[in-house]
């Protein structure tokens, strides 16, 4: 019950990045400017207005193409800003600058599409694994888990491994909306400050248990939406998830069965597993961080690092952050998401895939009392394991989110060195 996406670093405190902070090298670090002076002297235009270069105070920036006096000044000589050029000289620092923000804007777009888009295959099969009770194979491995990928594709067709996507997106939206509705109408802050208190923090766990409340029965509809199978499955909308989500709240819309689990009762689990989940994204961030901010400022004293490498640690360092984030939390609370899973599926007359075959259809006909018997009958009848079906799926997932952080960082360094 969260966002694919971990949430940035406001959770715990952090603010900002390696990219913001002078004292670890980040691109707008005074050395960029080659001049011993104290920046507080100086007034900077923005790098990418041609022309422009550190002006005293009051002065104006010269108009492009017309040289204007070096100002006068006692000790070393200026080196002019790298985004500046000014006359008729070259003028590198725009079009590397504009590189530069555009393969940032490049990465995490990447980064997004591989979490949502390229990912959504594994969620799919992670979800009817963990809710398939009658499996006899776990799929522990990502290697049986391609094999099951291909049966699905083979005889349901693509959209078999895609289905339920516009759902996932539509709860992703409900969840940011819901926070920012409630954040406003009540004193509960989204974000939490340098100087953190446990009230401020209590308060901040209490949006995000309303918003889970909220967002939970969207959830369940969007559930169902990525394990139904595509054999038995109707044409619906893209808004066939608000419309089940409203029904669910309402108690109208598609008839379910008597085994069906209040909302009611699933509010602990749901809230538990968001909570959580977003507590361990926001520390293994956090931690994650500052490792690789002494990295950059050790390397910086070391006098190493060239501008290439100063311009990767601008971006990198909060992707792999949020991906060591995304993946810890995952792992760790891979068998409260399935007894979750499990409690929100049991009695919504879902027909899902044979996971053993690649083929057929199979009923859910679990009786699940609560989280607690969920938990006794999955250890009992399923053993340890059995909490961790699917997992190969996981490991599929982040092994692609790996990959194409790697190109990517690859690609941009690629292109760095060519405009450098």
């Amino acid at each position: 019950m969260h966002p694919r996406r971990p949430e940035g670093f406001d959770g715990l405190g952090y603010r900002g990045g390696v990219r913001d902070d002078p004292a670890f090298g980040g691109p707008f670090h005074a050395r960029a400017f080659g001049s011993g002076t104290e920046l507080g002297h100086w007034v900077t235009t923005p790098p990418d207005i041609p022309g422009s270069r550190n002006l005293h105070w009051g002065e104006k920036s010269p108009s492009y193409g017309v040289p204007s006096a070096p100002p006068t000044l006692e000790g070393p000589a200026e080196e002019p800003f790298p985004g500046g050029g000014g006359g008729d000289g070259p003028r590198p620092g725009p079009s590397s600058e504009q590189l530069n923000r555009f393969a940032g804007f490049g990465i995490g777009l990447a980064s997004l599409f591989t979490e949502n888009v390229l990912a959504h295959p594994c969620i799919v099969l992670r979800r009817q694994c963990q809710v398939n009770y009658h499996a006899r194979h776990y799929h522990l491995t990502p290697f049986s888990i391609i094999n099951i990928m291909y049966s699905f594709n083979k005889t349901q067709g693509p959209r078999a491994l895609w289905k339920g996507m516009g759902s996932t997106f539509i709860v992703q939206g409900v969840t940011l909306g819901a926070e920012g509705i409630i954040s406003e109408f009540t004193p509960l802050p989204r974000e939490v400050s340098h100087k953190w208190n446990p009230k401020q923090i209590g308060e901040h766990l209490l949006l995000k248990c309303l918003t889970y409340m909220v967002a939970m029965p969207f959830y369940s509809a969007s559930l169902i939406e990525t394990v139904q199978s595509e054999i038995i499955r109707d044409n619906t909308g893209i808004l066939e998830c608000v419309k089940e989500g409203i029904g669910r709240v309402i108690g109208l819309g598609v008839p379910h069965s008597k085994r069906l689990l209040p909302l009611f009762s699933l509010i602990f689990p749901t809230v538990l597993h968001g909570v959580l989940h977003y507590v361990i994204s926001s520390i293994i961030q956090k931690i994650v961080l500052l490792i690789l901010k002494r990295k950059t400022y050790n390397s910086h004293l070391a006098e190493s690092t060239s501008p290439m490498q100063n311009m990767l640690d601008a971006y990198f360092p909060e992707l792999i952050a949020n991906f060591a984030a995304s993946l810890c939390s995952d792992v760790i609370l891979y068998p409260l998401e399935t007894v979750l899973h499990r409690l929100h599926i049991q009695g919504t007359r879902t027909i899902i895939d044979n996971t053993d075959l690649g083929y057929e259809v199979l009923p859910i006909n679990t009786q699940y009392e609560g989280m607690r018997d969920c938990i006794n009958t999955i250890k009992q009848e399923e053993g340890v394991f059995g909490f961790y079906k699917g997992f190969g799926a996981v490991i599929i997932q982040y092994t692609l989110h790996a990959t194409i952080l790697q190109i990517t960082k690859i690609i941009y360094s690629t292109l760095l060195q060519n405009s450098i």
